[in-house]
């Protein structure tokens, strides 16, 4: 009888929703625009830096204003509405996304980000095998299920929040999962041409175009995992993003992904995230006590 492994969101959901009852950060109000009855004004503006550019500032879940995301946040149960600390102390976060136009990116999904793309992502007959085989080994090499380091796709669409650190010259983004810290630079240098040590997170470099942020990344590792499927990337690819923070409670991420060994041709899918308002990230320590590793099943 095949064995298989538990969905890595599921599992990632109920570990944290655990830890999150028992202890979550003392409530502290999100400074920002407030409605009559207290809660934050999810459609309000968004909020400019000094300098006039967005502000990407906050702790942000996946999901949100059209779907895109693995889960509703920490601790969420499907279907079952805001997890606890996704709402503020008056209401719900939850934040309307403007409508989407006509020829918006197909949303990106935790398990499969070409899901929603007519005939799934562009694999080349390589990347569709190693994509197959990891598939059917139950995806239990996948990064996470070794408290590794997850592409940032995964941690995009991780249910597990992140939290955008922003100042004029660098991004920080620190991932609830697997404690991943991602930095963006803003200071106007270049990617690295010299064959950079490749990373897990590859090297991020970004410019303004209007309100939005474009983030070029590359040098990433061989073995990237874009979703808990197994969809690969290698050190040969590239990824754009395009960061818009439409209102103050929604943030829109669309990502062009290109890699000739892995893909035919470059695509794009995007990503929405929603704000969590008066709430922390909370230290997420993947090795500490970990007996699950041991038992993780292939076909």
């Amino acid at each position: 009888m095949k064995s298989y492994l538990p969905s890595i969101a599921s599992a990632a959901a109920v570990i944290v929703g655990a830890a999150a009852a028992l202890a979550q950060w003392p409530s502290y109000h999100t400074p920002g625009p407030r409605t009559p009855d207290g809660k934050i004004d999810m459609t309000a503006p968004a909020p400019k830096t000094a300098d006039g550019h967005t502000d990407f500032s906050g702790v942000w879940a996946a999901g949100g204003g059209g779907g895109g995301g693995a889960g509703r946040g920490r601790g969420a149960a499907k279907g079952k509405g805001p997890a606890p600390g996704t709402e503020n102390a008056k209401g719900p976060a939850a934040a309307p996304a403007p409508a989407a136009a006509s020829d918006s990116p197909p949303l990106a999904t935790f398990f499969n980000i070409g899901q929603n793309i007519p005939g799934g992502a562009p694999m080349t007959p390589w990347a569709q095998k190693v994509y197959n085989d990891r598939k059917t080994e139950n995806s239990k090499d996948n990064p996470d299920a070794h408290c590794l380091p997850l592409g940032y796709m995964q941690l995009h669409l991780h249910p597990q929040p992140r939290k955008i650190i922003q100042t004029p010259s660098l991004m920080v983004i620190l991932y609830e999962a697997q404690a991943g810290v991602r930095q963006i630079f803003l200071d106007g240098r270049p990617l690295p041409k010299n064959d950079p040590q490749p990373w897990w997170y590859g090297y991020s470099i970004g410019h303004w175009d209007g309100d939005a942020l474009v983030v070029e990344s590359t040098g990433f590792r061989d073995d990237v995992w874009l979703d808990v499927n197994g969809t690969p990337l290698t050190n040969t690819g590239k990824i754009t993003e395009r960061f818009r923070r439409p209102n103050f409670g929604t943030l829109q991420i669309d990502i062009t992904i290109e890699d000739p060994k892995a893909f035919t041709k470059p695509f794009t899918v995007r990503v929405n995230q929603r704000l969590m308002p008066d709430t922390e990230l909370i230290e997420f320590i993947c090795n500490e006590n970990e007996k699950s590793d041991a038992h993780l099943v292939g076909k």
